[in-house]
């Protein structure tokens, strides 16, 4: 999996599109070039960030630091250099700095494991949720479509007065062996163990 495509490896362009779908945040700063990509959680997924930031830290300048909110929330978080390769996924998923979907987005099961590990539920064994709800349903629709191509059924499910996916039962036993060899020790709780 060390095949390069442009200067990043795909597993970490499949990390950075899984955190692009999550939690990661892309930014151009007015009168630079070039996009860098922030990853933020709290500080009780210290060990995912660490994670992330073993297998980004060639696109790094220092790592991940603790950083206290105003509310007293205690958030741990590292930011990538600038980076062409980054700008062109900016291009891909922002506008007018809004993420979207670009149309042709193919998930792969490292980047849907990223995705799980960081706006993944799990409500009960049969009720697995992908937190969609940051991106229009236009947007959910054609993620359903590609989680379709890699053979997961999945559809959208009304959360208070937001949608997000969810997957369908007969799929999670499929999703989970999918993405579990790639889920971190410390998220494994996500994972469903029974068939």
């Amino acid at each position: 999996m060390d095949n390069t495509v442009g200067s990043l490896t795909k597993f970490e362009r499949s990390v950075i599109i899984g955190s692009i779908l999550g939690d990661g945040y892309l930014r151009i700063i007015p009168g630079r070039n070039n996009a860098f990509l922030e990853i933020n959680h709290s500080i009780k997924a210290k060990e995912y960030v660490d994670y992330k930031y073993k297998v980004l830290e060639r696109l790094c300048v220092s790592g991940p630091v603790e950083r206290n909110g105003n509310d007293g929330r205690v958030a741990y978080r590292f930011f990538t250099k600038q980076h062409k390769d980054l700008t062109d996924f900016y291009n891909e998923f922002y506008k007018d700095h809004k993420k979207l979907i670009p149309r042709n987005i193919t998930l792969d099961p490292i980047s849907l494991s990223i995705w799980y590990m960081d706006d993944g539920s799990r409500c009960r064994d049969s009720d697995i949720y992908l937190n969609s709800q940051q991106f229009s349903i236009n947007d959910q629709k054609t993620l359903l479509v590609a989680l379709r191509k890699i053979g997961i059924k999945a559809r959208l499910n009304k959360d208070k007065k937001y949608h997000r996916i969810r997957i369908l039962k007969e799929s999670v036993s499929d999703f989970m062996k999918m993405i579990q060899p790639y889920v971190i020790e410390s998220m494994k709780y996500k994972l469903v163990m029974t068939p």
